[in-house]
């Protein structure tokens, strides 16, 4: 099994709060990472209609049932659950880590979770398997496009499964399609969905236009707003804010959308091969989901708050992430196997435009070996968790 590093902050969080929401996209180990951290709690599923139904009809006696608490499985589903679960922790003795949620998509828990569980729950997302992981657990692969083609997805990554990128995608499509949308839009619509998915591939790594996808699709702006929400809340894509921090310039303020793991974004784009994927014209962008996507998960991992933004001004001025963390970054992402003093070059500008801190560069490259020139660090792709820690 592939250590998480989520398993760290999982325990710490169990430590003070009686009840822990781990969510994120289906198949990214929400389940096997409460089981692996709790593996003497009862665990149930509301995938399953029976357990789902007891709840349903009386969500207090159900969770009496549970007095040493329990790991329960897209808890959202029964969403009178988390009133039941407010009133156990409000009646009972305190109790940190009794219950640990799961749940594959924030639209199914977010009004009920933020109005019953405020202060008596944390939360914990969960992303598909991050470089860091894979390279602690010798699982990485020594070429970076089989990690950026193939995807980060557990069961891709599990030797015993010999699964094959291109039927898993299309499969966990499907099964996405049938169980995390058919709920929220009507069912003639789900053609249209899903050559709506595969346009936002096509848009991954720009500037949000709605107008400009509802054209594509051939819906209306409005339509295409709610199932972009339907993405996002299912954590298929990731929308990464500008940066409008203490500089001169005029910078835009519309998001970018990303895909949050790399092999899916290939999948929708039909890109068969590791070696198409060299040759593609969406190469550039595919290896900038990528990063920004190992950026997240660190964040994430660690249950901080993303604080990644990107710059751009309105003469095409760019630098493709800056992290507000510890201590402030602007970073270039490159697909290149070599470092070159020119990478840098929009990331020392970026630092120099602001006034209210000193910004340190960084390049993100897909060679081997990480190191340092004129004070800008160039960090291989197989340590950029080290990096950012």
């Amino acid at each position: 099994m592939i250590h998480r590093r989520a398993e760290e902050t999982l325990r710490r969080l169990a430590s003070q709060f009686p009840i822990i929401v781990i969510t994120g996209p289906r198949q990214s180990g929400k389940s096997t990472l409460a089981k692996a951290v709790f593996p003497d709690k009862r665990c149930i599923s509301f995938d399953d209609r029976a357990m789902r139904d007891l709840a349903l009809a009386n969500p207090a006696d159900f969770i009496a049932a549970f007095p040493d608490g329990a790991i329960i499985e897209e808890a959202g589903k029964v969403p009178d659950i988390f009133d039941a679960l407010k009133l156990h922790a409000d009646r009972s003795q305190f109790t940190p880590g009794q219950f640990i949620l799961t749940s594959s998509a924030k639209f199914r828990i977010g009004h009920n979770m933020t109005d019953s569980m405020c202060g008596r729950a944390a939360f914990l997302k969960l992303l598909p398997f991050s470089v860091k992981e894979l390279k602690d657990a010798s699982a990485l692969p020594d070429n970076p496009y089989d990690v950026i083609f193939g995807g980060q997805y557990p069961p891709l990554r599990d030797p015993g499964k010999r699964v094959i990128p291109e039927d898993w995608y299309e499969s966990y499509l499907d099964t996405y399609l049938d169980l995390a949308v058919r709920e929220k839009i009507n069912t003639v619509n789900l053609p249209s969905f899903r050559k709506f998915i595969r346009i936002c591939a096509v848009h991954s790594g720009h500037l949000l236009s709605m107008d400009s996808i509802a054209r594509e699709a051939e819906v209306s702006a409005p339509t295409i707003k709610k199932w972009l929400s339907i993405l996002e809340s299912s954590f298929i894509i990731h929308f990464l804010e500008p940066d409008t921090g203490s500089h001169s310039r005029k910078p835009v303020k519309t998001p970018k959308l990303y895909f949050t793991d790399s092999g899916l974004l290939c999948h929708l784009l039909r890109i068969a091969s590791k070696e198409e994927l060299l040759l593609s014209r969406h190469k550039g962008i595919v290896i900038e989901t990528f990063v920004i996507a190992e950026l997240l998960k660190r964040r994430v991992n660690s249950g901080k708050a993303t604080q990644l933004s990107f710059f751009r001004d309105k003469y095409g001025f760019e630098v493709p992430a800056i992290a507000d963390w510890n201590h402030p970054f602007a970073m270039e992402i490159a697909s290149r196997h070599a470092p070159d003093a020119k990478l840098a070059g929009n990331a020392r500008r970026y630092a120099g435009l602001r006034e209210d801190c000193e910004v340190r560069s960084a390049v993100f490259y897909l060679g081997d070996v990480s190191m340092t020139i004129n004070g800008t660090s160039y960090v291989s792709w197989k340590d950029w968790e080290s990096f950012i820690s």
